[in-house]
């Protein structure tokens, strides 16, 4: 399995993320210098109140993923998306041209229009960078290369930020602005020039130029698979929150904690630095899958510490205003900077993984259109954000107490989409499982196929054993499971979630055995992953049970491939039978227990009888049971 840091020292990855890298830098480069100059310049250069300038800014800036979002997908559905890298880079060139006659002549109406156009050009390249890494990655390595993405695109946030604020208080600030913007975007230009070609999905798609009809459409292509649609409200709600955080650190740093202007930057970079991390640590924690459970994972740390920080927040400032290491002196402060980290590394832990999966169920056809759905709605609810915020402080609250009602709203949204789709909070319960009961080590899943049906044979040691395997596979499964285990509470959400089939015996309930087999039948004529465990009960020493002739009838009606896998050390922990009842003794082999799933070559429909799978079963297996 590739990881992260491998996918920087391929060509298919590393000119994109530099390209991306490069073209965010700019973006707040240019922008925050501007705000910079204009605040402490204001009066020679406009009557506009400094106040408003950086809430103008803004609005301006993010004003074109309204108007050309829609335009942008299709651009980027119907050409190469790596031609239209460099064409958005050398637009990019000229974008720091206009700013630099802007700053050399001090003409704010110019500034304004070099930054409305550098919305333009994030509006443009958004669709590209997004939906050209499931072309040029694999799945396996689609949660990296966003993780990459996510966090490269916050540090050049940061860095811009910081870089543009330096160059707007050095001497002749106007021109070294333009000197390093120009610099940027060439070397930016350059990187785009070595992206891989990324042939267009939709070449004869006609281009249409009606903005509002386009961009319902877009939305409707996003609508079509509620996953994909709750994912991208999922996204912009982030944005939302992390906007209206961003957005109020020079208030919350001056007014609650007293201090002074190099302060705010310590916050930012603590924020900042969080969501790096958590994005890079999405890798490593979804085994290089897209991982959904890490998402309600994530939501719950941005409640918490979110609340926290509301709570933790002086509630009165007893000093002048200090500086940022002077600020580090107070216990108060550190309190602080760990609810930020945090909520930066859950934030990752939330992105990434809606990111990846958008990427991953959406139709090619349609994946930079889809994408564009997403950046105008994530316009759409920082808007709202920015003037939901506005409002409540406007009223009365403080900005501690706007941070707790942002968090609670939080937990709002999360309990809705994770209601609508459970899909999510079942990733999160096995996830869960995995990395606290278990360690599980998967060996050699690759003949599982990507597409189309098949049927799972595994051996049955444990009642997680179904969790087990739907944690490693990188498809959702069906299982076919005895009708007695949807009693349990927990279990039976998971299993009613995954869309498992309920069966019994013959003997027990012989219409529901019927049932059972006509509903596996629709479910292979459909194309998905079934799974059995064909001994038909959990063992009770630890042995392999003969198999059932069931696999046989399933098979007699769909001929379809048969991948054999085994489960390794799940005997004697607590969810089996090692002492006669299962769940009677905690921490029987204590937490973290190392267990293993290991699949085999696929068996054709034809020689998949109960003996022969049983044998390589048994085989893969081995010794350890």
């Amino acid at each position: 399995m590739s990881s992260q840091s491998h996918l920087l020292g391929t060509r298919r990855f590393l000119p994109l993320f530099i390209t991306q890298l490069l073209g965010a830098l700019n973006d707040n480069v240019l922008k925050n210098a501007m705000v910079v100059l204009l605040t402490f310049q204001a009066t020679t250069w406009t009557t506009i109140k400094p106040e408003l300038l950086g809430i103008l800014a803004g609005g301006i800036f993010i004003f074109p993923f309204f108007l050309f979002s829609a335009t942008a997908g299709q651009l980027a559905d119907k050409y190469d998306k790596a031609k239209l890298a460099q064409i958005v880079k050398l637009l990019e060139i000229a974008i720091v041209c206009v700013a630099g006659t802007g700053f050399a002549t001090h003409n704010i109406d110019i500034l304004f229009v070099s930054i409305f156009l550098l919305g333009v050009h994030s509006t443009l390249f958004g669709p590209v960078k997004y939906a050209i890494l499931p072309q040029h990655l694999k799945s396996d390595e689609l949660i990296g290369g966003n993780a990459l993405i996510e966090a490269g695109t916050f540090i050049a946030i940061l860095g811009g930020t910081l870089l543009g604020g330096l160059l707007a208080g050095a001497e002749g600030g106007t021109n070294w602005i333009t000197g390093v913007g120009f610099c940027i975007a060439v070397v930016g230009y350059f990187s785009a020039r070595k992206i891989p070609t990324a042939p267009a999905p939709a070449p004869d798609l006609k281009i249409s130029a009606n903005i509002a009809v386009e961009t319902w459409r877009n939305i409707q292509f996003a609508r079509t698979d509620q996953t994909i649609f709750l994912s991208i409200m999922g996204i912009s709600w982030f944005w939302l929150f992390g906007s209206i955080f961003l957005g109020q650190f020079p208030s919350y740093t001056k007014g609650v904690l007293g201090g002074s202007e190099t302060a705010v930057t310590l916050l930012l970079a603590t924020f900042t630095f969080g969501i790096g991390i958590g994005s890079l640590l999405c890798e490593k924690m979804s085994a290089g899958r897209v991982e959904i459970g890490l998402v309600p994972f994530g939501s719950i740390g941005l409640t918490l510490f979110a609340l926290d920080l509301a709570f933790a927040s002086p509630a009165a400032i007893s000093h002048e205003a200090m500086g940022a290491i002077a600020l580090l002196g107070l216990a108060s402060t550190w309190h602080v900077l760990f609810d930020l980290a945090m909520i930066g590394i859950f934030g990752g832990f939330f992105i990434v993984p809606l990111y990846a999966l958008v990427q991953q169920r959406s139709d090619p056809e349609f994946g930079a259109r889809i994408i564009a759905a997403n950046n105008i709605v994530n316009a759409l609810f920082m808007v709202v954000g920015a003037g939901a915020a506005a409002g409540m402080l406007s009223a009365g609250l403080t900005i501690p107490m706007l941070f707790g009602v942002v968090a609670v709203c939080n937990a709002v949204v999360a309990i809705f989409i994770y209601k609508l789709i459970p899909e999510f909070l079942l990733r999160f319960i096995i996830w869960m499982l995995i990395h606290t009961v278990y360690r599980l080590r998967v060996v050699k899943l690759d003949d599982i196929p990507e597409q189309g049906a098949a049927v799972i044979v595994c051996n049955h040691v444990s009642f997680v054993d179904a969790l087990v395997v739907l944690a490693a596979s990188p498809r959702p499964i069906r299982f076919v499971m005895d009708k007695d285990i949807f009693r349990w509470p927990i279990l039976s959400f998971v299993f009613r979630s995954s869309k498992a089939i309920p069966i019994a015996s013959a003997k027990a309930d012989p219409e529901l055995m019927e049932k059972a087999f006509a509903e596996i039948a629709l479910a292979l004529d459909a194309g998905d992953l079934i799974a059995i465990f064909p001994e038909g009960k959990i063992t009770y020493d630890g042995n392999i049970n003969p198999f059932r002739p069931g696999i046989t009838r399933i098979l007699a009606r769909n001929p379809v491939p048969v991948v054999p896998m085994a489960l390794r050390g799940l005997w004697g922990s607590f969810f089996s039978r090692v002492e006669g009842a299962a769940m009677k003794k905690f921490f029987r082999r204590g937490i973290f227990t190392k267990i293993e799933l290991v699949s085999g070559k696929v068996v054709a429909a034809n020689e998949a009888t109960p003996e022969r799978l049983q044998m390589e079963v048994t085989a893969l297996r081995g010794e350890w049971k």
